[in-house]
């Protein structure tokens, strides 16, 4: 039997997140289309504040999320990868075609990490094509790549044809095989099975009683097998603490964690985790939870709760987590209390995506379930090649949600 939830859930799972994903690819969004008239004259210019309205109704309405144009200023105006040069950084790119914008592909400026060296890197975001359009979504491609003053570039939330065009641009997948391997805990059963058994396509007059089984199957198999991240030790405490208010100890775990790593991450300072995860208008609840030690930030999380919507699954997901030495047992700690956390805000599910081997090996000593995406969504390409060889090597990676716009957006 639980084989076969396995799969289930997978399943389910899968089509739930292509339905809220799709959108973001520009081959993917939206009812197919006549293609546009071959006479119609389709051009691509850099974006403009003045985009802001057109490009956010064409978004709308191939079924991406709202946007405002107060988080257009955060991300292209106060972002404090733009802190230190004097170059601004394009919004994106715009497809146009009569006067009409028909494409859009983000671009937003991040700073990376290396081996102490500060690296100027952009991520893709808000990839959208009308579907008439989509032969000509390559324009938006090449002209993201093609930015002079970035040194690696990102696209962390690809879909299978957005992964297409990456390869076909010579960007590769992230070399860890398992990033796109979803763990997850169910924390509500019922409201689980619902979903599953609705997308299933089973007869309405059976949903109700086909719901009620395989909830009772999953709280079972949840005891029996111990589906749930626990706190092992009783030498530390978890603060819930203010994004805003992460104090300087944070500083001085990042520093040291970077220094001992010499691994490629995501710049972490009190500046970007209040820039990235507290931004205008958001519709999720980011959570910080900081694990102490005697008095010592021994690590910490970020856990994001989805707001509720209507005939989803509500998520919570593990957006970062770091842990001074990868402590195993800080880690235990950490994932008990984002459990916690996500229960209490009457999330659905608890979602862990990406992270080193290392640390999955800790997450998987609690039985989560899993599902795959249907394509690796990682992809990356470095100016400098012997950049580009380095990153063939997984152990040069800490890659998790925090990374290009997969938490970045509200």
């Amino acid at each position: 039997m639980p084989a076969t939830e396995n799969k289930i859930a997978s399943l389910v799972l899968n089509r739930i997140r292509a339905q809220k994903t799709a959108p973001d690819n520009g081959n993917d969004a939206g009812p197919s289309q006549r293609p546009a008239d071959p006479a119609t004259k389709v051009s691509i210019r850099e974006a403009q504040f003045s985009d802001f309205e057109r490009v956010c109704a064409m978004n709308l309405r191939l079924g991406q999320g709202p946007d405002s144009i107060e988080n257009w200023r955060r991300t292209w105006r106060e972002n404090p990868a733009l802190a230190d040069t004097s170059e601004s950084a394009p919004i994106g790119w715009v497809l146009e075609a009569s006067s009409e914008i028909v494409g859009f592909l983000g671009s937003i400026p991040l700073q990376y990490e290396f081996r102490g060296s500060v690296l100027r890197a952009a991520s893709t975001c808000r990839f959208a094509v009308d579907p008439a359009y989509r032969a000509f979504s390559h324009l938006l491609v090449v002209s993201f790549f093609r930015q002079k003053n970035v040194e690696l570039f990102l696209n962390t939330t690809a879909t299978d044809a957005a992964a297409k065009m990456m390869l076909a641009v010579k960007a590769l997948p992230m070399p860890q095989s398992d990033y796109g391997t979803v763990l997850f805990w169910v924390l509500n059963a019922s409201e689980f099975a619902k979903a599953v058994i609705g997308k299933m396509g089973v007869q309405k007059s059976l949903q109700g009683a086909g719901s009620a089984i395989f909830a009772l199957t999953l709280k079972l198999d949840t005891i029996a097998r111990r589906r749930r991240p626990r706190a092992v030790s009783s030498k530390y405490r978890v603060q819930k603490i203010s994004v805003r208010e992460a104090g300087q100890e944070f500083e001085e775990l990042w520093s040291d964690y970077a220094a001992q790593s010499g691994a490629l991450w995501a710049t972490r300072n009190r500046e970007v985790l209040r820039w990235h995860f507290d931004p205008p208008g958001n519709r999720r609840t980011s959570v910080l939870l900081g694990c102490y030690a005697e008095g010592d930030l021994a690590g910490y999380a970020v856990v994001r709760h989805e707001a509720q919507a209507e005939g989803h699954l509500r998520r919570s997901l593990v957006a970062d987590l770091i842990a001074r030495n990868d402590n195993p047992e800080v880690i235990e700690e950490l994932l008990a209390a984002a459990w916690t956390s996500a229960h209490d805000a009457g999330c659905h599910v608890l979602e862990l995506m990406g992270f080193p081997e290392r640390i999955r090996k800790i997450v998987l000593r609690f039985k989560p379930y899993a599902r795959n995406y249907p394509a690796h969504p990682y992809y990356f390409k470095a100016r400098d090649r012997q950049l580009q060889e380095a990153l063939l090597d997984k152990n040069f990676w800490y890659a998790c949600p925090y990374d290009g716009d997969a938490t970045l957006w509200p």
